[in-house]
């Protein structure tokens, strides 16, 4: 489900948990493009409590630090999904300009359409096939 919610960027997952959920202890390498560029980012599931919660770390990729939390919950039948991303630019004062400039504004579209299409699938009679 990962892949298909960031196609636009080519993502896929390259190493460790390739395919299937994925579980706390787990690494997951993806390799995608951005700005043009080929890039691998690995991260650790650090925490989780399924089906409500998980958190990933950056391990290695482009970012100094890199956080996502994924918080789920029901209200009503329905699943409210939330996430929390934070990260830390490299490179001191010519990172913070990049990431002031464009960014963070590039971070806040990924996410929020990779949300919409997991919003769109799960919502479809499509979700019962993804595991």
């Amino acid at each position: 489900m990962h892949q298909q919610s960031t196609e636009k960027t080519k993502e896929r997952a390259v190493a460790g948990k390739t395919s299937g959920l994925i579980e706390k202890g787990n690494f997951v390498t993806w390799e995608a493009i951005h700005f043009g560029i080929k890039q691998r980012l690995t991260v650790s599931i650090v925490e989780m409590n399924y089906p409500y919660y998980f958190n990933d770390k950056m391990v290695k990729g482009a970012f100094k630090e890199m956080n996502h939390s994924h918080f789920f919950e029901f209200e009503q039948g329905k699943t409210l999904m939330r996430d929390e991303f934070t990260y830390q630019t490299p490179f001191g004062i010519l990172g913070a300009i990049f990431d002031k400039l464009i960014l963070r504004t590039y971070m806040e579209k990924f996410l929020i359409e990779r949300n919409r299409i997991l919003k769109n699938v799960a919502e479809s009679n499509e979700s019962n096939l993804i595991i």
